[in-house]
C-alpha cells in the first residue's frame, strides 16, 4: 500500500509562528524596558550628574587676570606701565599631536628652544583646558600667519594681554626692580586661585615688595563654547579688581641728575627728605634694561650681565657694604659731645699721627703725607670735621671705646637694615666686642678701635644707611624709616616713625658748624663745592681704603690697579638752615672723596633749582 507524505502542516506552522511572534514581542518589550530604564536613569536618577557633565562641555569658566597697578614718580611721571601684547598659547586637550603641532608652530613663528622648554615646565601646573603660553609678544605678521593657518592648528590660540613695560629702562632699574615669568618654585608658593591666568610676578625691588597690592584680584567669566572650544557667548562675568597704583617719593629729575653725574663709574647715590623719610633718589650704576626680564631674558643677555666685572645686577645702594671712612666723623663728634668726653672747645695735639699709650705704632693722619705734619698744633671739633683730622677722632675713639661707639652710632641706622621698602637690603657691620666674639670668635683689640673711629676696619655701611644717618643728622634727631612709597591710589602713606635721638641743641649746632665748614670754610675738604652756590650745604668727605698700606709706605694712585684704588664717599644736606634733602654718595675706586662730592652738588642743585649750576673743576 503506497505511503503518503504530508507536504504542509498548517497547525504546526501556526504554532511556530505564534511562538516566534511571542518571542519577538517579548524581546522588543525587553529592549524597550532597557531603553526606558536607561532613559529613567539618565533623566531622573542620574540627571544631575550628566547635566553637570554636559554643562562642563558647553560652559567653561575662564579666569580674567587683573591689570597690574601703575607706578609713578612724585611728579606724576609714569615709571612702570602695562602695554598690550599678543601671546601664542596652546590648549593641550584640543591638540591631536602636541609635538607635531609645536614643530609646525616653529615653522611659522620664531619659537626658541627656551620657549619650548618653559612651555613644558608650565604644562603640569595648568588646569584642564587652560591655555598654556608658548611665545610672547607676537607681531602683526606673526599673528597674520597664525590666523591664516588656524584651520589646521586645533588647540592653538592667540590671546591679548597686558605686559609690564619700563619706559625709563636703566634709570630706575635698581629702584623699581622688575617683573618676570612665574617660575616653578613661585608656582607652588603663590596662591593658585589668585594667579590663575597670570604669568608674571614681581621678582625684585618695589615690584616684589608691593606685589600683593600691585597684582590685584583675579576675575572670572562663564562662556558657552562649541565642540571646537570656540567661545560663542559670555553667560556671566565677574570683573577682576585692578592692582593699586603707586606713587613714589622718587623724583625723576634728581634720579637722572645722579645717574648722569655717576656716568660710567661704579657707584651709588641715595637721597632722602629728612622731614618725611621719603627716598628721593636711589641710583646704582651700572644699571640694566629691566624690560629684558619681563618675558624671560635670553641666555646671551643674562650671561653678559652676570659675567660683567662691573656687576650691573648688584644694587650697590642697599647691598653694597663699604667702609664709611671719614663720613662717620660727624656722628663720632656727636657721640663725644653727648657722652661728655669732649666739648666744642676741647683740643687734641696733632703731630700728624697718633700713638696708643704704651704702643710705638703710629696711626697716621692722611694729611701727614701731604704736609709732613698735622693739621695744626691743637685741633678742636670744628677743625676736626672741616679738615677731616684723623688724629682727633683716633683719640676720641680710644676714650669712647668700641662698645660705647656702637651704642651711640646705632640709633642713626648703622649696623642694621634700615627697613626701606624694597628687597635684598643688607645690614652692614657696626662692630663691638660682642659682635667680634659672635662673628669671628675672637677678642677685640685697642688698635681696632682706632681704625673704627675713622670708619675703617670692620665697620661697613650701605649708601642707604649713610643717607638715613645723614637725614637724622639734618633733622637733629628725627628718625623715620626710609620709604619709597608716597601714596597708594592717591592716598598718602607716611613713613613709620622711630624714637628720636635726644641731644642738646648746642651739640647739634656744633656738629652742623663743622659740616658747614667742610663746604664753606677756607680749609674745608670740599670747599670747591661752594663756587657759585646760592644756599648753604653741610657735608662731610670720606675716603675708604680698599687695600692695606704698610706702616711707612706711600699710596700712589697711578701705580695701583683701578679696582684697588680708594673709594670716594660724600654725605651732605641742604639748605643747612632748613634741610629738605640729605644725600649719601659712593664712587667705587674713585680715588677719594673728590670723585663723589661734585655729584652731591649736582643732585642738590637739581632738587632746589630744577637743574645743576655747578661745573666740576676736575
Amino acid at each position: 500500500m503506497p505511503k503518503y507524505i504530508a507536504l504542509k502542516d498548517p497547525h504546526r506552522e501556526a504554532r511556530i509562528y505564534s511562538a516566534r511572534t511571542v518571542t519577538a514581542i517579548l524581546l522588543v518589550l525587553a529592549l524597550l524596558g532597557v531603553i526606558l530604564g536607561r532613559y529613567y536613569s539618565l533623566q531622573i536618577t542620574e540627571y544631575e550628574i550628566y547635566r553637570t557633565q554636559s554643562e562642563s562641555n558647553r560652559v567653561k569658566l575662564q579666569p580674567l587676570p587683573p591689570k597690574r597697578g601703575l607706578i609713578f614718580d612724585r611728579n606724576g611721571v609714569l615709571l612702570a606701565d602695562n602695554r598690550p601684547s599678543f601671546t601664542l598659547s596652546v590648549i593641550k586637550e584640543r591638540v591631536p599631536d602636541l609635538e607635531a603641532t609645536l614643530e609646525e608652530l616653529r615653522r611659522l613663528v620664531p619659537i626658541t628652544d627656551s620657549d619650548v622648554e618653559k612651555f613644558h615646565e608650565r604644562l603640569p601646573r595648568r588646569r584642564p583646558y587652560e591655555p598654556v603660553p608658548l611665545h610672547f609678544r607676537l607681531n602683526e605678521e606673526e599673528r597674520a600667519l597664525l590666523a591664516v593657518n588656524r584651520y589646521r592648528l586645533p588647540g592653538v590660540v592667540v590671546e591679548a594681554q597686558l605686559l609690564r613695560h619700563y619706559p625709563h629702562g636703566e634709570l630706575f632699574s635698581h629702584a623699581l626692580g622688575y617683573v618676570g615669568r612665574i617660575n616653578e618654585r613661585e608656582a607652588f608658593e603663590l596662591d593658585e586661585t589668585d594667579y590663575r591666568g597670570t604669568f608674571h610676578v614681581g621678582k625684585v625691588g618695589v615690584e616684589k615688595y608691593y606685589e600683593d597690592v600691585l597684582h590685584g584680584d583675579v576675575g572670572y567669566q562663564n562662556v558657552e563654547t562649541n565642540a571646537h572650544g570656540r567661545v560663542l557667548r559670555v553667560l556671566e562675568k565677574y570683573a577682576p579688581r585692578p592692582g593699586s597704583d603707586l606713587t613714589l617719593h622718587l623724583d625723576i629729575n634728581i634720579q637722572r641728575a645722579a645717574y648722569e653725574a655717576l656716568g660710567d663709574r661704579r657707584g651709588a647715590v641715595v637721597a632722602i627728605d629728612p622731614a618725611t623719610g621719603g627716598v628721593l633718589a636711589l641710583v646704582s650704576t651700572p644699571g640694566f634694561d629691566t624690560n629684558l626680564f619681563v618675558n624671560g631674558i635670553s641666555t646671551a643677555d643674562y650671561s653678559a650681565l652676570r659675567d660683567s666685572p662691573d656687576v650691573p645686577l648688584f644694587n650697590r645702594a642697599i647691598q653694597g657694604q663699604y667702609p664709611p671712612g671719614s663720613t662717620i666723623k660727624p656722628f663720632m663728634g656727636m657721640a663725644g659731645l653727648e657722652s661728655g668726653l669732649v666739648t666744642p672747645e676741647s683740643t687734641v695735639p696733632d703731630p700728624g699721627y697718633y700713638r696708643l699709650p704704651g704702643d710705638s705704632h703710629r696711626y697716621r693722619d692722611w694729611i701727614l703725607r701731604i704736609r709732613g705734619t698735622g693739621h695744626a698744633p691743637e685741633v678742636d671739633l670744628n677743625m676736626a670735621i672741616a679738615e677731616s683730622c684723623d688724629t682727633y677722632f683716633y683719640d676720641l675713639g680710644r676714650r669712647l671705646t668700641i662698645d660705647r661707639m656702637h651704642d651711640y652710632l646705632s640709633p642713626y641706622g648703622l649696623g642694621a637694615r634700615t627697613g626701606v621698602d624694597t628687597t635684598n637690603e643688607r645690614r652692614g657691620v657696626l662692630p663691638s666686642t660682642q659682635w667680634k666674639r659672635d662673628a669671628l670668635g675672637q677678642t677685640w683689640y685697642p688698635g681696632e678701635t682706632i681704625s673704627a673711629s675713622i670708619g675703617q676696619g670692620y665697620m661697613l655701611t650701605t649708601p642707604m644707611q649713610l643717607a638715613m644717618a645723614t637725614s637724622v643728622m639734618a633733622s637733629k634727631g628725627l628718625r623715620r624709616v626710609p620709604r619709597l612709597l608716597m601714596a597708594m591710589d592717591g592716598e598718602p602713606v607716611s613713613a613709620p616713625e622711630l624714637e628720636p635721638i635726644a641731644a642738646s641743641a648746642a651739640n647739634w649746632q656744633a656738629v652742623y658748624d663743622g659740616m658747614l665748614e667742610v663746604v664753606h670754610g677756607k680749609r674745608g675738604t670740599a670747599k670747591y663745592l661752594a663756587k657759585g652756590i646760592r644756599y648753604q650745604m653741610a657735608g662731610k668727605t670720606g675716603t675708604a681704603q680698599v687695600i692695606g698700606i704698610a706702616q711707612n709706605a706711600v699710596y700712589k694712585e697711578d701705580e695701583v690697579d683701578e679696582r684697588h684704588r680708594h673709594h670716594g664717599l660724600f654725605i651732605a644736606f641742604a639748605p643747612a638752615d632748613a634741610p629738605t634733602i640729605a644725600v649719601a654718595i659712593i664712587v667705587e675706586n674713585g680715588g677719594g672723596s673728590s670723585a663723589a662730592s661734585p655729584i652731591a652738588r649736582h643732585v642738590i642743585d637739581t632738587w632746589i633749582f630744577g637743574s645743576s649750576e655747578f661745573e666740576d673743576p676736575a
